[in-house]
């Protein structure tokens, strides 16, 4: 059997059941924004349900941001599972991990980790947005209590 390096992207890393409920909300937008033409206004959806309104209108372009660059600077697409998908794989874990590393105001760090997915150019855009979209997730959770993971992503 032929390792293909691009796959090793969706192994399976652990269970969407397993991390916090902020991941598993980056982990479904990130599964949800690229599963079809509709994936950003689910996305847009998903949130409005366990955020306010206002902090969605926040996320949502940020987002759009951080997807836009992964996909035009990637150095490979991210590999996704289907939205219903109960596994995490390697690249959403990743992916969630970077969200939060930016958002607790570690530059360094997340900027090492945006490197293994976009090139130079698209470090610090992407670390930046990446960090206020975590950010106005990690103040709504603190206002709100904690949100429910996301129902499109189906728990064990």
């Amino acid at each position: 059997m032929k390792h293909d390096p691009e796959m090793a992207g969706a192994f399976p890393v652990g269970a969407v059941e397993q991390v916090s409920a902020l991941d598993a909300m980056m982990v479904a937008c990130l599964r949800i924004w690229f599963d079809g033409p509709e994936g950003p206004m689910q996305v847009d959806d998903l949130l409005r349900r366990h955020v306010t309104a206002a902090t969605a209108d926040r996320c949502l372009p940020l987002l759009e941001t951080v997807f836009r660059l992964l996909v035009s600077h990637g150095r490979r697409p991210l590999i996704r599972h289907q939205p219903g998908c109960q596994c995490l794989g390697a690249d959403e874990a990743v992916f969630a991990h970077f969200v939060n590393v930016a958002a607790m105001g570690e530059r360094e760090d997340a900027m090492l980790i945006a490197s293994l997915m976009v090139e130079g150019p698209a470090l610090l855009p992407l670390t930046e947005a990446a960090g206020l979209l975590g950010l106005h997730l990690h103040r709504a959770v603190t206002r709100q209590g904690p949100i429910a993971a996301p129902p499109d992503v189906t728990l064990h």
